[in-house]
């Protein structure tokens, strides 16, 4: 923690849903917000745009946007020309690793979250994995949460010195509904969210990609009518 006792917490924020929602309950733990993004050549950019303004929403003390171009590697649909998924049944996504997984994407983004967290002295870095609605991500289970944070121990000055930057994950186990419910009790900005892996060219949700079938079946499920706009809202079951 900083000597001045300020609680400073570094937040992964896409723009989207989840991380918004992290974000809110960095906020309501008394941290003050210090948001970053990453421009990774998603196709998804749009999502992106919205960072500033959820940023200003939730009374962030500053915002960052790092550019660390992985489409160089390619290997994801998000980062290559490759097909989205569209359409696919529940029992689909949640067998196997999807396409739209991005190699080594949360670890590249909690060592730049790492870094900034160390120069500004701060004790917590959010992040909104979640291993409940979500295709499989490697890199958004417990375990490997678990493994930066021993990592970040070992490989800082701040962790040498004895000084723990922790991971916090506070939406894990939390289903799609249960997040848009706290992100409403948080008087998070969730009109301001983009989830979409595939929008059209006005930043329209397609309404049929992975994300956007657990987005409509969230919102749904929690009774409440989601603010995104989207082309097409297909069907959620």
């Amino acid at each position: 923690m900083a000597p001045d006792t300020v609680k400073r917490a570094v937040v992964l924020c896409s723009g989207g849903l989840d991380s918004t929602v992290a974000a809110a309950e960095a906020r309501a733990a008394g941290y003050e917000l210090y948001v970053l993004s990453v421009r990774y050549g998603q196709r998804h950019l749009v999502e992106l745009a919205k960072v500033p303004e959820i940023a200003r929403a939730l009374g962030a003390k500053d915002s960052k946007v790092i550019d660390a171009n992985l489409r160089v590697i390619g290997g994801s649909a998000l980062t290559a020309d490759l097909s989205v998924p569209k359409d696919r049944p529940a029992g689909e996504m949640a067998r196997g690793i999807p396409v739209t997984y991005v190699p080594a994407r949360n670890t590249i983004f909690l060592a730049l979250a790492l870094g900034w967290a160390e120069v500004l002295q701060a004790d917590r870095i959010y992040i909104g994995a979640n291993v409940l609605d979500y295709s499989g991500y490697p890199d958004c289970r417990p375990e490997f949460l678990k493994a930066f944070e021993k990592l970040a121990m070992v490989g800082t000055k701040t962790g040498i010195e004895g000084h723990a930057i922790r991971i916090e994950a506070p939406l894990l186990k939390m289903t799609k509904a249960e997040i848009i419910r706290r992100g409403v009790a948080l008087q998070a900005p969730l009109h301001l969210t983009h989830s979409c892996y595939d929008p059209d060219e006005t930043g329209r949700a397609c309404g049929r990609c992975d994300s956007c079938r657990l987005r409509l079946k969230g919102f749904s499920e929690a009774g409440l009518t989601d603010p995104a706009v989207y082309v097409s809202s297909g069907s959620t079951h």
